[in-house]
């Protein structure tokens, strides 16, 4: 079966509110570890991760930070707007560009309160640290389809969009938290190697991660190593087709060195482990686009993207993961950049036969998701037992929950 034809109810199981994890343990290395490896389930914690790892294998990090993307403004009548940034203008080319931007930028955002900005800017004043004010305005240039394209703009010149964000914006958390964001999230909606301004949401997995958990790792030979996907708010979009085919996947940029590429070459001979599903997406997204420098030698930066369906178009094609990834090097050094920074909409389910990765680190996903559906496609049908047995055992769910280790 194509997974377009997979339905999305058969991806259900009942969760609990109660489950869901409200708040972050205290010491992020004590949450909970499900390991799962040929059928058989284990538990133990993330602090004791490198007993259930071989030597000489590669962990895959997504070193995206979560930026304070919602902006909220307060109309003269009293009225309350947020503006939730989504994804810069696709004038920019990529997320960094865009946060970088001084004085001005167009974003792409959800607008809360919509119905009382009919028309006109909002206005709203920003106390900096010496009590100076900086004048943020946003203008509504025009609506695109689930969302709104702002112009938003500010009195200094010399401050970029991303200083901006973190001096007047508040962390996004997810919606199923059901609260709101706490000085604590600052720091613990964050992975403690977070580096690159641009997500909405964090890369919930590394959360777990610590310096002493990474002392455990390099003294076992378990190599690290980065990339960046910048996570969008389309993570949480719900599937609300019945048949996946009509599910529109969220497109995600994705920014790699030929450093990295080169690293993953060296290392197709042991384990290379995504920690997240971002840094899963991306490892299997560099075959494929591998594949598209092969197939289409003369193929140009702003073509070389990733759609929804077409991996399992190119699958047809039998190329080696070693021959996809050294044509990918090919083609950065043919248009001297020493990085990959383009756009990925794979959707990896059922039915998908992963090329570059031999195992997940990853939370528990909410029912009926395509994060469930990237489980599945590890793990068979094996997710219920995988996820029933952490129901059983007192197992805390999704982004500040416990995780689970999981091997192809």
């Amino acid at each position: 079966m194509h997974p377009q034809e997979l339905s999305i109810k058969d991806f259900s199981y009942e969760l609990p509110d109660q489950r869901i994890a409200r708040y972050p343990l205290a010491e992020r290395d004590q949450s909970k570890l499900l390991i799962y490896r040929d059928g058989d389930i284990t538990e133990s914690i993330y602090a004791d991760l490198a007993d259930h790892i071989p030597a000489n294998s590669l962990l895959v990090f997504n070193n995206t930070k979560v930026v304070e993307a919602r902006l909220l403004f307060e109309k003269p009548n009293g009225g309350k707007i947020e503006i939730f940034c989504l994804e810069p203008h696709e004038s920019y080319g990529d997320v960094t560009s865009a946060m970088l931007q001084k004085g001005q930028v167009l974003w792409k955002c959800l607008v809360g309160g919509a119905k009382k900005w009919k028309e006109g800017t909002l206005i709203t004043q920003i106390e900096r640290q010496d009590s100076t004010k900086v004048s943020l305005t946003a203008r509504k240039v025009e609506q695109i389809t689930d969302a709104y394209l702002i112009e938003l703009s500010w009195d200094d010149p010399n401050l970029s969009f991303a200083e901006l964000l973190h001096m007047a914006g508040v962390i996004p958390l997810p919606p199923y938290l059901n609260r709101q964001a706490e000085e604590t999230d600052q720091e613990r909606y964050q992975t403690i190697y977070a580096k690159h301004d641009g997500s909405v949401a964090a890369p919930t997995a590394g959360l777990h991660f610590t310096e002493s958990l990474f002392d455990k790792l390099s003294k076992k030979n378990i190599g690290r190593a980065f990339i960046t996907l910048h996570v969008g708010a389309g993570t949480f979009k719900p599937v609300k087709s019945e048949i996946m085919q009509h599910h529109e996947m969220h497109a995600e940029f994705i920014d790699v060195t030929a450093i990295f590429i080169h690293t993953l070459l060296q290392q197709l001979n042991d384990p290379v482990i995504a920690v997240g599903t971002t840094s899963l997406r991306t490892l299997e997204s560099l075959y494929w686009l591998g594949v598209k420098t092969l197939l289409h030698p003369g193929i140009g930066p702003e073509a070389l993207t990733l759609t929804q369906w077409e991996a399992y178009s190119l699958a047809e094609k039998n190329i080696s993961t070693a021959e996809a990834l050294t044509a990918l090097l090919s083609w950065l050094q043919q248009h001297r950049t020493d990085r990959l920074i383009t756009r990925t909409q794979i959707i990896i389910a059922p039915g998908y036969v992963f090329r570059v990765v031999k195992g997940l680190i990853t939370n528990f996903h909410q029912p009926q998701s395509t994060l469930l559906l990237l489980v599945a496609a590890i793990t068979g049908n094996n997710w219920r037992k995988i996820y029933q047995y952490a129901l059983d055992h007192d197992f805390r769910f999704l982004s500040y929950g416990d995780g689970s280790l999981l091997w192809l």
